[in-house]
């Protein structure tokens, strides 16, 4: 075949080559919206749902969550969904903590524990009902276990950290609510889901 005159193939390559870095920048930039982009995909195949579940980003929950689902926000739900390797475990086993005798002392009635295990490490929260004055009790236990403690309005939030390992608790209202993240620590995770519980 003739060549076309004019033409520099060694140029043509350069071209090529930078064509193809700017697409893959640009698809590099895009995934942070994947797990947003599915999710409303989903929603929109999925059409209206016959139930009136809050919608993401309200405070006017009926209740404290009765099923895992529940307790995030549906950004966050998508995040977790779609982070690498992310599997959900739901039960009602007993909250996994540091801090063993605070658990017998308050002895929680366990509604429902979500554990997730990723790539990235795993994030296990688990709510309960407690005693009134369970905020008050973790306040005065906790420091000596090394968490340190905030008043959260008429709730208190205890947080340690050791390492990879985060574990916070809160309490207040009758409510419990604990979670321990080892090596996965999603954005804003703690204060997003004490709103879902608490409003």
């Amino acid at each position: 075949m003739a060549r076309v005159g004019g033409r520099n193939a060694v140029f043509a390559w350069i071209v090529g080559i930078a064509c193809a870095a700017t697409v893959g920048a640009l698809a590099f930039l895009a995934i942070p919206m994947i797990p947003a982009s599915v999710s409303w995909v989903g929603d929109a195949v999925r059409g209206p749902s016959t139930s009136t579940p809050v919608a993401a980003g309200t405070d006017e929950a009926s209740g404290p969550p009765t099923a895992c689902d529940q307790l995030y926000d549906e950004p966050l739900w998508a995040a977790l969904r779609f982070t690498r390797g992310a599997v959900l475990t739901p039960s009602t086993d007993a909250p996994p903590t540091t801090v063993a005798q605070l658990v017998t002392a308050l002895a929680p009635q366990v509604s429902l524990t979500c554990s997730w295990h990723a790539d990235a490490g795993t994030v296990s929260t688990t709510l309960a009902t407690v005693p009134a004055d369970a905020g008050p009790i973790a306040a005065a236990a906790l420091p000596g276990a090394g968490f340190a403690c905030t008043s959260q309005g008429e709730r208190t939030r205890c947080t340690r950290t050791d390492g990879d390992l985060t574990e916070t608790i809160e309490a207040g209202g009758g409510l419990w609510l604990s979670t321990s993240e080892t090596g996965w620590h999603p954005s804003d995770y703690i204060p997003r889901i004490a709103k879902r519980v608490w409003g």
